[in-house]
């Protein structure tokens, strides 16, 4: 037999009866069970989550659900096809053994593996004085347990709430708590609501949005302490510049945590951005060298872009979830030269104010922008952001419509400032600077990251095992 024979008989074995383990059951893990199906893996298919429930849907959340349209429980992802999966819910994943190639599991089970998809995406960071965070009515925003428990002290309703953190997440449950005549207040460190993913110029229009909408916006300013009554739930807050905000719910809208503790001592390129790994999934360890087994894929992973000087990026997206998912669940069942890229032009949308935002592209990669069609004034436009004359992200304001145009010329490295499209070019439409933040100006981190050019740059670091 010759070794391309061999190879791939070896290939058709693995296929039949090898054994693969997801750790991670949300949009990611449950889309690249459903590729691994449909590319023909009959093997043994093991899903691992740490929350109680089937996969569900989270862009809800923070919108249908806090109003009250849509229930909680009611966000289950639909199914593509049967994945005939042994499903370990409720249990999380605690440590990695590389060497014997097993996942161990918080009640100690062990669970061996021939190939590892690593989907354990990320969780909302929490309110910093624990004993602050454990107050009544202090809420963060990610499971669906989350946004059941909000919906319904936000149904009540409350007298004031509090939003910390003026990201795309805290902007939009202000937006839902005006929608629903609910007095907010939102205190931003930044200089603006969205400013780190969409820099100063957006900002300010998005500060404008949320002023004419009633919300009390407060911007360079930080919450210090909050203040519980004797019966253990949060009345007050208490600013930086010594003010007050009474608010009887509180929602901290702080970022979210790449889930990668788990991967302590494993020797993976892990770290605060998550785990690196090449652009078809496969990961890196410490050393920048590719692994052979393990793949990431969804909000936990990091890998180079050829249209971003090949840094490192990574996405909290939920088209990057599922493609890349699919990507990296193509190649853990084949070989090269059949292995796939996960090159996502990032994008995303966001609802508030009766305004719908979309951005495609990596708006914090420049430096200028300029807008190119309709009017400020009125809310609805789109501009392009620029970098060294090349245009490298859009965003616009119930403009969708011609996303596809200015993604296709991010795609080709088209020049900026780009050609306009459509007949509503705006009377001045001279580039500007895009002004971001310094990235050591604490403010809300962007859905899209660029964190350098090394799988282990940035905060990974390698920690021997403990055991």
């Amino acid at each position: 037999m010759t070794l391309r024979a061999t190879v791939a008989e070896l290939v058709r074995e693995f296929r039949a009866s090898g054994r693969i383990v997801i750790v991670g059951a949300s949009l990611a893990g449950l889309r690249a069970a459903e590729t691994l199906r449909e590319e023909g893996f009959t093997g043994s298919l093991t899903i691992i989550g740490d929350e109680p429930y089937e996969p569900y849907d989270r862009p809800p959340l923070s919108k249908q659900v806090l109003k009250g349209w849509v229930p909680a429980d009611h966000t289950k992802l639909p199914r593509m096809r049967e994945v005939d999966a042994d499903w370990r819910l409720g249990v999380a994943a605690t440590g990695l053994d590389r060497a014997t190639k097993q996942v161990r599991l918080a009640n100690g089970e062990l669970v061996p593996y021939d190939r590892l998809l690593i989907a354990t995406g990320t969780r909302a960071r929490q309110w910093p004085n624990p004993a602050e965070a454990a107050l009544h009515g202090v809420h963060t925003i990610r499971s669906r347990d989350d946004a059941a428990q909000l919906q319904k002290e936000l149904a009540e309703p409350p007298s004031r709430v509090l939003v910390i953190g003026a990201g795309f997440i805290g902007s939009e449950v202000a937006s839902v708590c005006r929608e629903l005549d609910i007095p907010v207040t939102v205190v931003e460190r930044g200089a603006a609501p969205l400013v780190g993913a969409l820099g100063g110029v957006i900002g300010e229009i998005a500060a404008q949005l949320q002023c004419d909408h009633g919300v009390d916006l407060r911007c360079g300013l930080g919450v210090s302490s909050l203040e519980g009554d004797p019966g253990g739930h949060v009345r007050r807050a208490h600013l930086s510049d010594g003010s007050t905000v009474d608010a009887d719910v509180v929602v901290a809208s702080l970022g979210s945590i790449r889930n990668v503790e788990w991967l302590e001592g494993s020797g993976l390129a892990a770290g605060f951005w998550g785990v690196g790994c090449d652009a078809g999934g496969r990961a890196f360890d410490i050393n920048g060298v590719v692994t052979d087994s393990i793949y990431v894929a969804g909000d936990v992973a990091r890998a180079p872009h050829v249209l971003y000087e090949y840094q490192f990026l990574a996405m909290e997206h939920w088209d990057n979830a599922v493609l890349g998912a699919e990507a990296a669940a193509h190649n853990m069942v084949n070989l090269e030269p059949h292995y796939r890229p996960h090159l996502l032009l990032p994008g995303f949308w966001s609802g508030q104010f009766g305004v719908n935002i979309k951005s495609v592209g990596v708006p914090p990669f420049g430096d200028e922008i300029v807008f190119t069609q309709g009017s400020v004034a009125e809310r609805r436009f789109a501009a392009a952001y620029g970098r060294r004359g090349r245009i490298v992200a859009a965003v616009t304001f119930d403009h969708g419509k011609w996303l596809e145009y200015y993604g296709k010329l991010i795609e080709q490295s088209g020049p900026f400032p780009p050609p306009p499209p459509g007949w509503d070019q705006p009377p001045d439409m001279k580039p500007m600077p895009a002004e971001f933040p310094d990235p050591r100006v604490p403010t809300a981190i962007p859905d899209v990251v660029l964190t350098g050019h090394a799988p282990s740059e940035r905060t990974a670091e390698f920690r021997p095992r403990r055991h």
